[in-house]
This record gives C-alpha cells, sequence and structure tokens, in this order.
C-alpha cells in the first residue's frame, strides 16, 4: 500500500461493493416483491432489485436502508442480512460483490425514484426476467428466511395486528411454500411466548373464532437474540 495526503492507497484492483434489498410484501392472500425499473445501463428497462452502491461513510445495512427509500420510497424497520455475492462477472461495469438484505413489509404505495424508473410490487410465484444474478438473490433470500422462520417469529411488520389464526396461516403457508396446519403454527408461535391472545369484541363465546393474536415483540426481539432452539 502507498501512503498520500494522509490516508492509505491500495495501488491494485479492488471491487466495489453494492447492497440489493429483496423486499417481501404482504398483501394478506399473496407474498410479493418489490421491483424497480432500471432507468440506466446495464440492464436498461429490465426489472431489479432496489439497490446500489456503498459510499464510503456508510455501513452495508445503512446503505441498502438508503438505497430502498431513495429508489422506492419506502423506509423498512427492520432488515436482515442474509449472504454476499461476490462472484467475478456478475456486473458488466466492473468487479462488484454485493451484500443482500431481506426484510417483510405490508404492500404499499411505492414509486420509482432517483435512478428507478418505476417501482412495483411483483407476486412471488410470477417474477419477469431479473437483470443482473436478482433472479438468484430472490431465491437465496427466500430459502433463508424459510431457514430463519424456524427459530424466529416472521411477519412482525407485514401482519395487521390483532390478525387471526387463519390470517397467521396464510402468511407461513406463503412463506414456507407448503401446506400446514393452523394448529402446527398457532401452536408453535404460543409456545414460543411469541404471540398474545385476545377475544374479539362482542365475542363471548369460547371457541377458536373469537381469538385474536398479536405479536409479542419484546419476547419476539429476544428469541432472535438467542436462538437457542427451533420454533417449529
Amino acid at each position: 500500500m502507498e501512503q498520500g495526503k494522509g490516508m492509505y492507497c491500495y495501488k491494485y484492483p479492488h471491487p466495489a461493493v453494492t447492497t440489493d434489498c429483496v423486499v417481501f410484501g404482504w398483501d394478506g392472500k399473496r407474498m410479493h416483491v418489490l421491483l424497480v425499473e432500471r432507468g440506466r445501463e446495464p440492464h436498461r428497462r429490465m426489472w431489479a432489485l432496489p439497490g446500489g452502491f456503498l459510499e464510503m461513510g456508510e455501513d452495508g445495512e445503512t446503505g441498502a436502508r438508503r438505497e430502498l427509500q431513495e429508489e422506492t420510497g419506502l423506509e423498512v424497520k427492520e432488515m436482515r442480512q442474509f449472504h454476499a455475492f461476490t462472484e467475478p462477472g456478475r456486473d458488466p461495469r466492473e468487479r462488484v460483490v454485493s451484500i443482500g438484505y431481506y426484510a417483510f413489509v405490508q404492500v404499499q404505495e411505492v414509486k420509482g425514484a432517483d435512478d428507478a424508473a418505476r417501482a412495483a410490487w411483483h407476486d412471488l410465484e410470477k417474477l419477469p426476467a431479473l437483470a443482473f444474478d436478482h433472479t438468484r438473490i430472490v431465491k437465496e433470500a427466500l430459502q433463508a428466511a424459510r431457514r430463519q422462520a424456524y427459530f424466529e417469529p416472521m411477519g412482525m411488520e407485514a401482519l395487521k395486528e390483532p390478525f387471526t389464526g387463519v390470517e397467521l396461516l396464510k402468511f407461513y403457508v406463503a412463506l414456507f411454500g407448503q401446506p400446514l396446519t393452523k394448529g402446527k403454527v398457532v401452536g408453535a408461535l404460543l409456545r414460543a411466548e411469541a404471540i398474545g391472545v385476545t377475544r374479539r369484541e362482542g365475542s363471548n363465546r369460547p371457541g377458536k373464532r373469537g381469538l385474536l393474536y398479536h405479536f409479542e415483540r419484546e419476547k419476539c426481539e429476544a428469541i432472535g437474540k438467542e436462538n437457542l432452539k427451533p420454533i417449529f
């Protein structure tokens, strides 16, 4: 390394770093992914994940949040880093390493801005062809979220509280991509003390139809930090 102007300068070629955001949106029935239409080359007019190059003074999550907000107007409370994509040649502009983040939110209004011509929600099961290696990134984000769901409650930002057992079940079926029973999902989260129970207003009859649930957020955060045993 060479020293100049008060800092060390690396004289050999080195990669740029970007972030890519896989934002899963839940509308109560189906899972969606937030995509942007690229307004610039390379891959102009193709759909892609929100993201971009890190600035010198920010960490990965800060950069991911900034790019997401600049390109779609969406602000998220929690993002999870899941993988670094390092293959040479994945970006035709230069050698680029990308850090992947995923998040869950309720489907809401978004608007393309900055270098995104458009922003829109797309059905997870009907995604268009994506720019760069973003199809792979979406797949790996989903796999990472499914693995994590065995250990931590998912959907705190995606489900409108309070929710019914059926609404919770639909979310987890969409997340795991396979049939589940309400008893399995609700029972697992109740045993982990991840959700609390209230009775629907005006419902005095005993039985499951009158039950509503809400996330016990402090407990959910503690479970996420400890990761001591599987929920499911």
